[in-house]
Order: structure tokens, then C-alpha cells, then sequence
């Protein structure tokens, strides 16, 4: 690998004290790179760089800011193949998911070059007092980014552009089992323009300490975090000691919907996205299925068969669809999952069993006559395992889509579009899919409502999630 140190002030660390720590290929359980573990006394001088690149880069025009995004969409997307070929190497994700995130990931780039010079204010005049109303947004100040290992490229760019958007300097701390992708990304923004300090890379072990150090300087405004629920409430505490502005994208445990009416082919096609994209590694997996019981068989069939054809393996083989789990205790929790809904009375309709051999796979499965108190519908199964319940009555099918903490996207598919916009707004999520699997966009605000989350990504709120709005009162 290129790059295995610490990224500080535009240069590469090998960190204060000289820790490694060694990054995994999920499909073969080699090591692929001994990387830099970042500790407080770096995160400090992470802070320092960034504080001392807050002044110039907020002064920069907003246009030249634009100019540096666009200009690393352009390199990125240049560069996908060999970003999607180190995606798959530390994560696992087959080669069409890897290069999928390559590009997902540089479109925010594009994105927020465009959101960059419209971050428009308000001129007005108060109707009580006569005096003009100005409102205009500022950068809020240093933003601390804390991405996961699930998409290791897209969960960097998708805080990184629009926090340079604002006008804001970063340090990142990227998940330790896939660091490699965002120290890659460094020397493509240098190329692009970004000025030292202005971004900041700090992969680590340490993760507690140095993001509890940085949460509470005084320097950092901003703490944006994707992962889950349980470690977003520790993240919150910390950052409440400072009043940070939290952008939080959290856990979820999202339904998906088969109407009595709805065109089977296009739900087994949005059900394959919305379950198997990125081996279902994803917050915005579907983990729960409520299919109407005129449509159960027909649907699970075809949606089995289709399940059935993906072929499990190695992600760089072009010809594999189905790349390994992350890790070994991502692994174990798939098949406990299993385990434990067949143990209660559900059928095994696909897969179920974990394959020998080195790497962390494991099969696509489908699961019908799911129990109500089987553990994968409560929690993430974050994996490649569908649950099946049927129901009768779609009130009831609502009801039990609701009944979660979770609320961050959902899934219905109807062929009665005003049946389905209905069932949409009586969904309690941030997002639904309606006749489709797949939410994410750059353009969209990408977020949850309950204990999925606080604020959006994407659209043009996510730039507002870096910047602080300012009220002047003039008169003249």
C-alpha cells in the first residue's frame, strides 16, 4: 500500500508513538498493510493543522471552493477502478458494489460543488419593527468525522465534501478495518487544490480516546457520525459537554412492504437492491419483509430463485456477486441470527449454513415463517439474510413496520400509487423507497427520524449541517 501513516497538515506521520496496526482481507484473512494508530497527542496535532487552515479556506470564494470539488470529482472518477479494487481488498464487497461505492462516493464530490456557491441568506423586513432582517450561514467551525467500515470511500466523501463545501477543515477518523481507502483519497485532494490542514486523516485503535479528546476542544464545532445507535448516544454525551452540533447517522432495521397489488417482478427487483446491495453490510438493508399473503409464494419463489443465482467468492473474480462479511464477528452474528429464527419455527428456504474454508462468507438466505420474537427482526442483521413474514391487513402490516426504535428508511411496493403514497406517509421513517431499492442519492437528504439519527447528508442540508446561521438586525 501507498500510504499506511497518519494524514496531518498535508504530510504523512508515522503517529507519536510508533503503534501499528494491521488491516485484514476478509476473503483470504491475510494481512493486507500494517497501519499508523493515531493517539491523543496526534489527534491534538491533527486539531492544531486544522484550526490554523480554518481562516484561509472560510475566506476562500465559495466559487474557488467549488472549482476543488469538482476538480476531485474529476480525479476520482478517473481513478474508480483502482478505488474499487482497494474497497474490495479491505472490505470484501464484490467487484460491482465496489465499484458502485467508487462512484457514488465521487458524485459527492460533484454534489457539493454545485451546493457550494448557493448557500443563500435572506434579506427582509421585520413587520413589527421595521428593521431589516439579514440572515447569511458561516462555517461553523472544525468538524469531526467518524465514517464505518461498510462504505469505505462514500461514508468519507459524503461528510468531506460538503463540510469543504461550507468552509469547514475536518479530521476524520476512518473505521480501523478499512483505513486504507481514505488515506487513498489524500493525495487525490492535494492534487485537486485542498490546502494542507484543511483535511485530516487519523486511523487508529484508539478510537474512544482520541475522538473523546477531540469532542471536547473547544476548537471543534461540528462532530459527524455514521454507525450505531449505541455508540451515537456515546458520541452525543461527549459532545453536549461542548454543545457541538451533532450530525448523527445511525442504526436501522428497515421494513420492506409487498402490497396485495404490487408487480412482483419489480418488488424481487427492488427487494435484491434493497437486501443485497453491499451484501446487505448497510443501514438501509432491508432486515424485515412483509409481503401480503395473496402474493407470499409467488413473491418468495422468484425472489429465492433470483437469491439462488448469486454467485459467493472472491470479490476481485469479476464473475462473483456475493464478496465475504467484513469480519469474523460480523460473520458469527449473520449466522446466530439464523441459527436462532430456525431454532424458533422459521424455514430455511435458502442457504442457512456457513461455508468452510479461510475468509468470513456467507450465503445468501431467505428465511419464510419468521417468529415474531426472532432476534433478526429486532436488531441489524447487517448481512445477506432475508426474514419473511406475511400478512393480511395493511394496518397491520404498518403497525408492525413501526413498531421499532429505528426510523431510518423503508420500502413499499404497490402498483396504486396513491395506495402507496399513503402507506408512505404513515411509515415513521427519515426515508421510503416507494416501488424501489434504492434511497441514496447525493441530491437527497439521507437521514432517520427516532433513534436513527439527527440531521441529513446529501441534498443541500447536508452543507447546512456545517454551517451556522447568522441573524444581523440593521436599520437604514
Amino acid at each position: 500500500m501507498d500510504h499506511t501513516d497518519l494524514y496531518i497538515d498535508g504530510a504523512w506521520r508515522p503517529g507519536s508513538e510508533g503503534e501499528r496496526f494491521d488491516v485484514i482481507n476478509p476473503a483470504d484473512e491475510h494481512v493486507l498493510a500494517s497501519v499508523a494508530s493515531a493517539t491523543v497527542d496526534d489527534a491534538d496535532a491533527a486539531l492544531d493543522a486544522a484550526a490554523r487552515a480554518f481562516g484561509p479556506w472560510a475566506a476562500r470564494s465559495p466559487r474557488e471552493r467549488a472549482e476543488i470539488l469538482r476538480r476531485a470529482f474529476e480525479l476520482m472518477s478517473a481513478r474508480r477502478d483502482e478505488f474499487a479494487r482497494l474497497i474490495t481488498r479491505e472490505n470484501g464487497k464484490a467487484g460491482a458494489d465496489a465499484r458502485g461505492e467508487a462512484t457514488y462516493a465521487a458524485e459527492f464530490f460533484r454534489w457539493f460543488s454545485e451546493e457550494a456557491v448557493r448557500a443563500d441568506g435572506l434579506v427582509s423586513r421585520a413587520p413589527a419593527s421595521g428593521a431589516r432582517i439579514l440572515v447569511q450561514h458561516k462555517p461553523a467551525g472544525i468538524a469531526v468525522l467518524v465514517t464505518p467500515w461498510n462504505y469505505p470511500a462514500a461514508m468519507g466523501t459524503r461528510k468531506i465534501a460538503p463540510a469543504l463545501a461550507a468552509g469547514c477543515p475536518v479530521v476524520i477518523k476512518p473505521a480501523s478495518e478499512t483505513p486504507l481507502t481514505m488515506l487513498a483519497l489524500m493525495p487525490l485532494l492535494e492534487e485537486a487544490g485542498v490546502p494542507p490542514g484543511v483535511v485530516n486523516v487519523l486511523p487508529s485503535r484508539r478510537t474512544g480516546a482520541i475522538v473523546d479528546r477531540m469532542l471536547h476542544d473547544s476548537r471543534v464545532r461540528v462532530v459527524s457520525f455514521t454507525g450505531s445507535t449505541g455508540v451515537g448516544r456515546t458520541l452525543l454525551r461527549s459532545a453536549a459537554d461542548q454543545v457541538l452540533k451533532p450530525a448523527m447517522e445511525l442504526g436501522g432495521n428497515a421494513p420492506l412492504l409487498v402490497l396485495h397489488d404490487a408487480d412482483i417482478e419489480v418488488a424481487v427487483e427492488g427487494a435484491m437492491l434493497a437486501k443485497m446491495r453491499n451484501l446487505g453490510e448497510a443501514c438501509t438493508a432491508a432486515n424485515r419483509f412483509y409481503v401480503h399473503e395473496s402474493v407470499a409464494e409467488p413473491f418468495v419463489a422468484r425472489f429465492t430463485e433470483r437469491m439462488a443465482a448469486l454467485r459467493v467468492g472472491n470479490g476481485l473474480d469479476p464473475d462473483v456477486d456475493v464478496g465475504p462479511l467484513v469480519n469474523a464477528d460480523t460473520r458469527d452474528k449473520v449466522a446466530a441470527f439464523v441459527d436462532d429464527a430456525v431454532a424458533k419455527g422459521a424455514q430455511v428456504r435458502l442457504g442457512g449454513r456457513r461455508p468452510d474454508g479461510p475468509g468470513f462468507f456467507y450465503p445468501p438466505t431467505v428465511l419464510t415463517d419468521v417468529p415474531d420474537d426472532a432476534d433478526c427482526l429486532t436488531d441489524e442483521i447487517f448481512g445477506p439474510v432475508a426474514a419473511i413474514q406475511t400478512f393480511t391487513d395493511e394496518e397491520d402490516a404498518i403497525r408492525r413496520a413501526n413498531d421499532t426504535e429505528y426510523g431510518l428508511v423503508a420500502y413499499v411496493f404497490t402498483r396504486d400509487m396513491a395506495r402507496g403514497l399513503s402507506v408512505c406517509e404513515r411509515l415513521d421513517y427519515g426515508m421510503v423507497g416507494l416501488n424501489r431499492g434504492l434511497v441514496s442519492d447525493p441530491a437527497a437528504p439521507f437521514g432517520g427520524v427516532k433513534q436513527s439519527g439527527l440531521g441529513r447528508e446529501g441534498g443541500h442540508e447536508g452543507m447546512l449541517e456545517f454551517m451556522e446561521s447568522q441573524y444581523i438586525s440593521a436599520s437604514w
